[in-house]
């Protein structure tokens, strides 16, 4: 066997031992006055059960005391409270002279953190974690950075033999082993106190022997050792023994002198990795400031977590499931929609989503149509909230080439047609602004139009159509377009200049059939609206001999019908998220109840409840991360696939980012609960959890 009093690791520094400078007449380590310990009760509704009864005892730093009783002694129930892992009834604890009454659980956590080190019969080795890992838990709640740790505990392994044996997990070591790794846990934060519960119970008789080496070396070097047994035997090899029988201290040794056998040369061999201050030193328990790294513990949580994912890949994959299923869903169904809704705009609002119309009529109350004047076209342009006019005549008309002809509409506006329709033009170009003053003979087709007239012919510019009795050069051929909610199909049209066409085609034409509007946006059509009726009612002396058509009140009804729609879809795609969050939450309470014991353990070794409700938060924040990134993946992948197929559909970046952050929330929110019931566990009855 390796000695645990081995020399040093080179380069190691030098630190104080941890053997205290109390006087025989100060304050004990630990002090017991009148423990007495109850289970159930009235409040309970459970008979009560009385397992210590005014138990009084003290220990001094350095002894080695060994308590020895029967089963069902107390001797256990008495560790856990000597411990900090559980609270007596009634009586005083002190510890170093003060009250452990008036400690809270983080206080607490902090006393089984730098003081106590545990050495359990059964080992309690947190089976996912390498011997390595298991040995460096206490310093992860001390706040020692990885680096730190890692060589700690090796050094630690290294002197109790197991080098060779630090990336082990605990199925891979022999009992003997198992018990020397929770041996240099104990040891990792300094192990002032050594508690060991039955420490030989499981082992055979030589790795007993070698364990009980161990802790008589520990004790020489200045360890206060507090062994648990119900084996005389080895109770004898401590240098006090107390029994207990019944709840009560039936006999102590103390009455002999203590320390008689101890080595004082041995003391100066062991080096605490990280020693406790001596008494008198250290500042209020209550008071002590925590200087750990957030970092570095959402680090260790993420790397827990990710541990315990892979450690049941059946069950994960399946929650993760739900989440993706949920996050592509609601990705997919606000694509779609949106898909939906711009389609509308392409083929509803091809004049724009801010289009009204102007036209003659008879007034309400009698008499002929009015006349839109250019004088009335000017002044509503003028307007602040128009962006457009565009002055409209069309009819079909006879148009020919060669021995071609066919009754075409034919469309006389502006050259800001294609602005206006959000239109553009395929070949050549449209005509100007000048060349409609100078009423150039031109004329742009429609694709149809163009598929009839010169079927042979790739680019027909230049070439000359006969529109009613003139002739017109071709420039331009349109993109296509298609018909426009049941009206005539526009690609079937001819375009020319709007005065050309007055004064070739449409002669008797003496004001517009028709004028198209162009609010400067579609937030302002209303005012548009508003504001040409009163300019042309004022114009035309109070007769309303005209009328405005709000086309783009009617597309935004639409369009809002549409996005109702998308909503509507994405809250029945959001309830799969709730439904893979409902998962998340089953399936951490179902890891929670697995893990009682790993919980136990970690609160034994110092984890505060925050590091519990951190840990278990981040495992359930880590699913739906993970659900969630692969969700928006999945939903990436069938949009891709269903826009091969034709289907509209239109990716939003703030989509796939609320949907992602929801699933993120809806982990949070779903995990918390099962966190916080991790978080609470009594650490004795973790500890005694399968």
């Amino acid at each position: 066997m390796v000695s645990v009093l081995a020399e040093p690791v080179a380069d190691e520094p030098k630190v104080a031992q941890v053997v205290s400078t109390e006087s025989e007449s100060g304050p004990p380590l630990i002090g017991l006055r009148g423990i007495c310990k109850h289970y159930g009760g009235a409040e309970s509704g459970q008979p009560e059960v009385t397992v210590l009864r005014g138990v009084n005892l003290e220990i001094r730093a350095g002894e080695f005391v060994a308590v020895v009783g029967s089963s069902g002694s107390g001797k256990s129930t008495l560790m856990n409270i000597l411990g900090c892992l559980d609270r007596p009834s009634s009586g005083t604890y002190c510890f170093q002279g003060q009250d452990v009454a008036g400690l809270d659980a983080d206080a607490l956590a902090w006393l089984r953190r730098e003081a106590f080190g545990f050495v359990f019969q059964g080992y309690h080795l947190i089976a996912s974690e390498t011997a390595r890992e298991n040995v460096e838990m206490p310093a992860i709640y001390a706040g020692l950075s990885q680096v730190e740790r890692a060589q700690r505990a090796q050094k630690l392994l290294e002197r109790l033999g197991l080098g060779e044996r630090m990336d082990n997990r605990p199925h891979q070591l022999s009992g003997g082993q198992q018990q020397r790794v929770s041996i240099a846990r104990a040891l990792m934060n300094g192990g002032r106190i050594i508690l060991a519960d039955e420490p030989t119970g499981a082992l055979d008789s030589h790795s007993g022997a070698q364990v009980m080496a161990l802790l008589s070396e520990l004790a020489d070097a200045g360890h206060t050792i507090i062994l648990i047994t119900h084996d005389r035997a080895v109770a004898a090899q401590a240098r006090r023994v107390i029994e207990i029988r019944d709840g009560s201290i039936v006999s102590d040794s103390a009455a002999q002198p203590q320390g008689a056998e101890r080595q004082p040369a041995a003391q100066a061999e062991l080096q605490p990795v990280l020693p406790l201050p001596v008494a008198g030193s250290t500042p209020p328990l209550a008071s002590i400031a925590n200087a750990r790294s957030w970092w570095a513990d959402m680090q260790e949580a993420c790397r827990s977590a990710w541990r315990g994912m892979r450690s049941n890949r059946a069950r994960t994959s399946l929650t993760l499931l739900g989440i993706v299923i949920g996050v592509a869903s609601v990705i997919v169904m606000l694509a779609i929609g949106e898909g939906a809704r711009r389609q509308v705009l392409e083929r509803m609002g091809t004049m724009g989503t801010s289009i009204l119309y102007i036209g003659s009529k008879p007034p309400a109350t009698g008499g002929p149509a009015g006349e839109l004047s250019a004088e009335d076209l000017q002044a509503v342009r003028e307007l602040p909230e128009i962006r457009r006019v565009l002055p409209v005549i069309g009819d079909p008309v006879t148009v020919r080439y060669g021995s071609a002809d066919k009754q075409i509409y034919v469309f006389a506006a502006s050259h800001e047609m294609p602005a206006v329709h959000h239109w553009s033009v395929a070949q050549g170009r449209f005509y100007t602004d000048a060349e409609d003053h100078d009423l150039a003979p031109l004329v742009v087709l429609g694709h149809k139009a163009w598929r009839h007239f010169f079927p042979d012919t790739p680019k027909p510019l230049g070439l000359q159509l006969i529109i009613g009795n003139s002739a017109f050069e071709v420039i331009g051929v349109m993109s296509e377009r298609g018909a426009e909610s049941g009206a005539q199909d526009y690609d079937d049209m001819v375009f020319i200049p709007y005065r050309a066409g007055r004064a070739r085609v449409y002669q008797s034409q003496t004001q517009p059939d028709y004028v198209v509007v162009e609010a400067m946006s579609s937030a302002q059509v209303n005012e548009a609206e508003t504001a040409m009726h009163q300019l042309l009612l004022a114009r035309h002396g109070g007769r309303e001999d005209f009328g405005i058509g709000n086309a783009a009140a009617r597309i935004q009804a639409e369009v809002a019908t549409r996005k109702s729609m998308t909503i509507m879809l994405g809250l029945i795609a959001a309830v799969s998220l709730v439904v893979g969050g409902i998962g998340v939450m089953n399936v951490m309470l179902m890891t929670v109840k697995e893990r009682t014991r790993e919980i136990g353990i970690r609160m034994a070794v110092g984890a505060r409840q925050r590091d519990i409700l951190r840990q278990f938060l981040t495992e359930a924040s880590l699913v739906t991360l993970v659900g969630g990134t692969a969700g928006l993946l999945a939903g990436l992948v069938i949009g891709v696939v269903l826009i091969l197929a034709d289907v509209p559909m239109v990716f939003s970046v703030k989509a796939m980012l609320g949907a992602f952050a929801c699933a993120v929330i809806t982990g949070l929110v779903f995990g918390y609960m099962p966190a916080k019931t991790a978080a609470r566990l009594d650490p004795v009855r973790a500890l005694a959890g399968e």
